[in-house]
Parts: C-alpha cells; sequence; structure tokens
C-alpha cells in the first residue's frame, strides 16, 4: 500500500493538508516500551510551522492524542493510532488553483492518475502529511534509544552555502541552537541570510540536510532487495521536495582509486571488529558493519513561489499563475525532524528485523 511504510515496524498514515486531521496507525511496536505524549510532542514541536520568520507563518499548535495502543504510558503490542487536527487552515489561499496545474507540483500528476485532486493545500500531496511519520518517528526513536541508537539531522547547505565540517567536529547538542538547525553559527548566519534574501525577493531556494546514525549493531539489513542503505534511500526519497541522496563516500567516492575508498578492518583493545576509515558509511553488502551510519538528503527549492509564472489549466489553456499564501522560502529546517523521523522508522523495522533472523 502507498500509504503504508516498514514490515514488522510498520506504519500507516492518513489524512490531507486542509481535511479535519492528520495522522498514523503503528502496528508491530513490541509491547513495555515506555513512551509519553510529551516526548511525541517534542519531535512534533520541531516540525511545527510558524516557529521563526524562514518559515511558513502558519500556526498549528500540532498537539498529539494517543488513542490508542498506550496503556499509563507504556505500549501495549496493540496498534497505535495517533492524531493531531488541523486549525489553522486558510483553504481559501488555494481557490485560484482549483482548476489549474502548479509547475513542479503534483497536481497535473495526481489529475491522470486518480481524475481528481484535493486543491486545499495539495491534500495528500503537501507536507502536511509528514506530520504523521514525525509523531511515530518518535517512538520508533525511543525504541532505538533503549538499544543504544542515536539518530541526529542538520542542515549541512543551503544554496551553495555549504558546512565543510567533518559531522565528527560537530556538537549535535548545537542544532536547535539556530533557526536553520545547522550546528556550526557561524555558517548557518550566512544560511539564514540566504533563506531571507530569498525570501525577500518572493522566491524559494533548498539545500542539503545531513544525517548520522550512531550506536548501530553490525548486522541490521537484508542482504538482496532490502539493503539498509536501499531502504533509507526509499525512506528519504518519499519526503516531499527530496531530489537525492548519497549515503557514506557517495558520488565523491568515485574520485578515489579502490586503495583508497576501502575500509580496512582491525581489531580494537576491547576485541570489538573495527574499521580504520568509513567511506562505506557503516553499510557493507546491505548490512550495518557496526560503525557510523552517515547520508545526506538533497531538498529542491519550495516549488510555490510568489511570483508569476506561466502554466496550464486542467482545459490545456495558456494561463499566467501567481502563488499566494503562506508558504516557507526554505524547506529545510523543518525538514530535519521529517529526516530524523524517517531514519529512526527505518532502522527500528530493521533491528525488529534482525530479532527474527537467528536464535
Amino acid at each position: 500500500m502507498s500509504n503504508t511504510y516498514g514490515t514488522i515496524f510498520r506504519i500507516t498514515t492518513f489524512g490531507e493538508s486542509h481535511g479535519p486531521a492528520v495522522g498514523v496507525t503503528i502496528d508491530g511496536c513490541p509491547a513495555g516500551l515506555e513512551i509519553t505524549t510529551d516526548e511525541i510532542q517534542a519531535a512534533l514541536d520541531r516540525r511545527r510551522p510558524g516557529q521563526s520568520d524562514i518559515t511558513t507563518p502558519r500556526k498549528e499548535e500540532d498537539k498529539v492524542t494517543i488513542l490508542s495502543g498506550v496503556f499509563e504510558g507504556v505500549t501495549t503490542g496493540t496498534p497505535i493510532t495517533l492524531v493531531v487536527n488541523n486549525k489553522d487552515q486558510h483553504s481559501h489561499d488555494y481557490s485560484h488553483i482549483q482548476h489549474a496545474f502548479r509547475p513542479s507540483h503534483a497536481d497535473y500528476t495526481y489529475t491522470a492518475k486518480y481524475g481528481t485532486r484535493d486543491y486545499r493545500g495539495g491534500g495528500r500531496s503537501s507536507a502536511r502529511e509528514t506530520v504523521a511519520r514525525v509523531a511515530a518517528g518518535a517512538i520508533a526513536a525511543k525504541l532505538l534509544k533503549e538499544q543504544g541508537i542515536a539518530v541526529n539531522s542538520y542542515v549541512s547547505q543551503v544554496g551553495s552555502i555549504k558546512l565543510r565540517k567533518h559531522y565528527s567536529k560537530l556538537d549535535f547538542k548545537k542544532i536547535d541552537a539556530n533557526k536553520v538547525r545547522c550546528p556550526d553559527g557561524k555558517v548557518a548566519a550566512r544560511m539564514i541570510g540566504l533563506i531571507e534574501d530569498a525570501r525577500n525577493n518572493l522566491d524559494t531556494i533548498g539545500g542539503v540536510v545531513s544525517c548520522v546514525i550512531q550506536g548501530v549493531p553490525a548486522g541490521l539489513g537484508e542482504p538482496v532487495f532490502d539493503k539498509l542503505h536501499a531502504e533509507l534511500g526509499k525512506a528519504m526519497l518519499s519526503i516531499n521536495a527530496v531530489k537525492g541522496f548519497e549515503y557514506g563516500s557517495g558520488f565523491e567516492g568515485v574520485k578515489l582509486r579502490g586503495s583508497q575508498h576501502n575500509d580496512e578492518f582491525y581489531t580494537d583493545e576491547d576485541g570489538s571488529i573495527k574499521t580504520r576509515t568509513n567511506h562505506s558509511g557503516g553499510i557493507q553488502g546491505g548490512i550495518s558493519n557496526g560503525q557510523d551510519i552517515y547520508f545526506n538528503v538533497a531538498f529542491k527549492p519550495v516549488a510555490t513561489i510568489l511570483q508569476p509564472q506561466t502554466t496550464i489549466n486542467d482545459a490545456g489553456e495558456e494561463i499566467t499563475l501567481q502563488g499566494k499564501g503562506r508558504h516557507d522560502p526554505c524547506v529545510l529546517p523543518r525538514a530535519v525532524p521529517i529526516v530524523d523521523a524517517m531514519a529512526a522508522l527505518v532502522l527500528a523495522d530493521f533491528w525488529l528485523r534482525k530479532k527474527v533472523n537467528k536464535l
């Protein structure tokens, strides 16, 4: 099903941008996991709109309600359903696109597939759907935390401004220290200036979110079609506005010879098997090798711009269209918790799958 993701830790999201609510049902979460509404809410607060002047001014509290699957702060092993009501909707902002195909949006493709579409904010194609993923991801992250696995994502590039420090030199505690979520204050200031310039010129800009997953044991992943990096790629590419995914050395790795790129194994003082380098990004043969997993996710500029553009309507007639309403000039700050959530969902599912692979 296109609305369901996962094998054992499985989520199904529901709801539209301008419908009554969005939500998620999680099936396969083990019983006995302590989780509170506040822990889920903390993740949603990082994603919600209206956080700063470089995000959409839409005001949504995104208050989560747990409808099932948790009793007295502990998961019961039954399906968990989480719901977030939509409140600050301005559906009239979209009346002008009822019959228009916005450039680089899903208007035409949804119409081609279904013969109809919800033009109010894009319906299911809206990034509003990711509220559900972040809520589910908070539970997956708590499950991973119990196993010593940590997921940290941050903005590493906006436009041409790039954070060039290796992730090992960064303090992940500083990710939320500024509104762009780049853990380097000086680079963050330049990024913010570029986003503000795009906004002031009624335009948008894209960039890159980097993710580091630490504490992953060796052995997570499947050897053929469900390779760990393939599932991470699928999860990231399912996020709105994502145009690219690379892990480990990625495209830069093509510049190296095999003698430079190979990660040599050694045994450290406590008998653990490690690699001297980590060009593999913590994954070999589609299975985690115990080293840090790291990857980059490229986000395009937000497609809705407040400038006139030429397009067509559903009658095939050429029209001039100009964006209205409240939109992000750059999706990156709010995309960070979404990348966190999807990474946690992938790892939680594979952690549970490994438990049934062998005695």
